[in-house]
């Protein structure tokens, strides 16, 4: 049996790219996953994975995503085909300039 993945039904939060003028110049904006955490199968693994998100949060990157992301960040929750476990994924929607940034001053995640 094949395993298909469906973007749009995966990130329930997820918006396509768009572009709005801003001060006279294009900005454009897409969602974007700046943190990703790997957790084994457990009982609850929401609720295990509260912490490292929580340091994440408190570093540099999660820092500066948390002040120049247009909306809230959002976490998603995915199976781990790998591991059998989770893989949860913390998703922003940053402007190009932002996310550039981002990428350069913290390597960005390796697709």
């Amino acid at each position: 049996m094949a395993i298909t993945r469906n973007e749009q039904a995966e990130y329930k939060h997820w918006q396509p790219a768009m572009t709005k003028i801003i001060d006279g110049n294009p900005v454009h904006f897409r969602d974007v996953c700046v943190h990703e955490i790997r957790m084994s199968d457990c009982e609850d693994p929401d609720l295990f994975v509260a912490e490292p998100i929580w340091k994440w949060q408190q570093s540099d990157a999660g820092k500066f995503v948390m002040e120049h992301a247009v909306d809230k960040p959002y976490w998603t929750r995915n199976t781990d085909y790998h591991s059998y476990g989770h893989v949860y994924r913390v998703m922003a929607r940053l402007s190009e300039q932002n996310e550039t940034f981002w990428s350069l001053k913290w390597g960005g995640l390796k697709r």
